[in-house]
């Protein structure tokens, strides 16, 4: 039969049976019906699994794709970076407008310390430098200054006859003073840098930094435009002008009032200058208390002023090339110091 026909399985179940076999069913203890949506829950688990793997996989080589054909369109890291670098990075705002609530805070700071200075005479003071073998040949040679910071010039440098005295004499007041100054700044200006540098700052630093916007007249927390403000004088730049404002420190305004650099105030105390009609100007020299607070607020004023923009571009260009500041080039940019213009450049100058 089972040559002859189809096998049929009824037909030989009924055979077995007949013949004294017990059929039965093999039970199958894995049903796959059962565990069907187990192994759908897996399934799509590792395709998600592979989704999410290759995501961070196709953003990088969406963003090298973006790289190497220069279409990035958010550039605010790498703006940041550059100014890191001590780079320009191509704004048109920076070094711009001027918040002048704060900016004269720790000038006046300066004035407001008790001081029990008295006036040296200039015979007293050439006595401290030769006691202390302060002299210029010595610094131009050495480079190095000896911190001597006096507060008040002598009233009889005018007396001086010698010309070089006169001027040997107020350069090593006015020096150390100057270098002072600039040394602070360039401290400040490290710190500046290093807490950029960093990628998570204290609440000290972000309250130092938030001090300087305001010292600085920064708006809108600009860091570029903090950059280029919070820089120095170069020294002979500043000795220059301190010389012509003052007559090499004879002037009225230098020794009543310890004006350096004159500069004007329309408000508040300073020294009327002689000759000016009350009508037509009423202007002032302004006046301080020691000649310290001079020295920072000229370079408070030529660091913020709208007037003196040209002059902090050109040193940051010096800066952004590497190079020293030159004071020959940068007194170029000084024309709006003085009514005379470009004429008192070339006093400045020589």
């Amino acid at each position: 039969m089972l040559k002859s026909k189809k096998i049929n399985l009824q037909s030989l179940k009924k055979i077995l049976v007949e013949r004294g076999f017990v059929v039965k069913k093999k039970k199958n203890n894995f049903n796959l019906a059962e565990f069907k949506s187990f192994y759908f829950t897996v399934l799509s688990g590792f395709v998600l699994i592979l989704i999410f793997s290759l995501i961070p996989l196709s953003v990088n080589i969406k963003d090298n794709i973006k790289i190497n054909k220069s279409t990035v369109d958010n550039n605010s890291n790498i703006d940041f970076q550059r100014v890191l670098d001590g780079k320009e990075i191509g704004q048109k705002n920076i070094d711009e407008g001027l918040d002048i609530k704060n900016l004269f805070e720790d000038i006046f700071s300066i004035d407001e310390v008790p001081t029990d200075t008295v006036r040296l005479s200039a015979s007293t003071i050439n006595q401290l430098f030769k006691d202390t073998n302060y002299n210029l040949e010595n610094v131009r040679k050495t480079k190095i200054v000896k911190p001597i910071r006096l507060s008040l010039l002598p009233s009889e440098i005018k007396n001086i006859e010698s010309t070089k005295k006169k001027k040997s004499l107020f350069i090593k007041i006015i020096l150390p003073l100057i270098l002072e100054e600039n040394k602070r700044i360039k401290i400040d200006r490290k710190k500046l840098f290093t807490i950029l540098n960093k990628n998570m700052n204290s609440d000290a630093e972000k309250k130092w930094l938030k001090s300087k916007f305001k010292q600085y007249g920064v708006i809108n927390n600009d860091l570029s435009t903090l950059k280029v403000r919070m820089d120095i004088i170069p020294v002979s730049l500043a000795l220059a002008q301190a010389a012509k404002e003052t007559g090499w420190g004879t002037s009225r305004f230098a020794i009543e009032g310890n004006a350096l650099f004159g500069q004007w105030t329309w408000s508040g105390e300073g020294i009327k200058p002689a000759g000016v009609d009350p009508e037509n100007s009423k202007h002032k020299v302004m006046k301080f208390k020691v000649l310290k607070a001079s020295v920072r607020a000229y370079q408070r004023n030529l660091n913020t002023h709208g007037s003196y923009k040209s002059f902090r571009s050109e040193r940051a260009k010096m800066r952004d090339a590497d190079i020293d500041l030159d004071s020959l080039h940068l007194a170029d940019y000084l024309d709006k110091y003085a009514a005379t213009g470009k004429e008192y450049t070339k006093v400045i100058k020589k």
